[in-house]
């Protein structure tokens, strides 16, 4: 996990979910490519996507349901999982919860 993003756009307007209680911002790099920073309130959730997607949690804890999986999984800050594209998972935010999103 890098520390920091050099060169890169920072699109100013949040994406806002759940009534506020995850929010995230776009981080446009030159090659084309994007991430999104974002901080999610204890809550349990279930998001969609449309391209694979690598999150990493910086800080914080949450339980993660995969697709196909039957097993919750613990993530804690400096882990990450993978969620394929066109897919649903659930995460249950045990405590505030720093995360960076990569789309591939």
């Amino acid at each position: 996990m890098s520390a920091n993003f050099e060169n890169v756009t920072v699109v100013k307007q949040a994406n806002i979910y759940f009534d506020g209680k995850v929010t995230s911002r776009v981080v446009k790099f030159n090659d084309g490519s994007r991430k999104t920073l974002g901080i999610m309130m204890p809550g349990d959730y279930e998001f969609g996507t449309d391209e694979n997607e690598l999150m990493e949690i910086m800080a914080g804890e949450v339980e993660i349901l995969l697709p196909g999986e039957t097993q919750w999984q613990t993530i804690k800050g400096g882990q990450s999982f993978e969620v394929p594209a066109n897919a649903k998972f659930g995460i249950k935010v045990k405590s505030v919860t720093d995360y960076c999103c990569t789309y591939y």
